[in-house]
């Protein structure tokens, strides 16, 4: 289970406040599917929102479960509202191409960027 400071959790609450849950756990609580389709969403988000019934200790028990076993950062629970963090392994930097020509450009063409 990853920890965060005090800070890092403050700055997700506040990402994560415009975000709908992309998980639902129902009835059946939480079965391997489940993990799987958390585990794809954070692979993809980094940081989700997930929808649980029951009641809250069994809530709570879910959080601890899924932190554990996919090793990511309780971020918070609120009501039925589960927000979880795994910060993003292989971040791929976008670069800008590379003009070929040496000819500076004109105004026209430095208007579009």
């Amino acid at each position: 289970m990853l920890s965060l400071t005090v800070l890092q959790r403050q700055n997700l609450k506040a990402r994560a406040h415009a975000l709908d849950p992309v998980v639902i756990i129902g009835n059946a609580g939480l079965t391997p599917a489940v993990l799987d389709e958390i585990t794809r969403s954070l692979k993809r988000h980094e940081l989700i929102k997930i929808r649980a019934n029951g009641e809250r200790k069994e809530r709570e028990a879910m959080m601890r479960q899924i932190c554990e076993t996919l090793n990511t950062a309780p971020v918070q629970h609120i009501g039925k509202i589960l927000v979880v963090y795994q910060p993003q392994e292989d971040v791929v930097e976008v670069k800008k191409a590379k003009r070929k020509s040496k000819k500076p450009l004109t105004k026209k063409q430095m208007g579009n960027r």
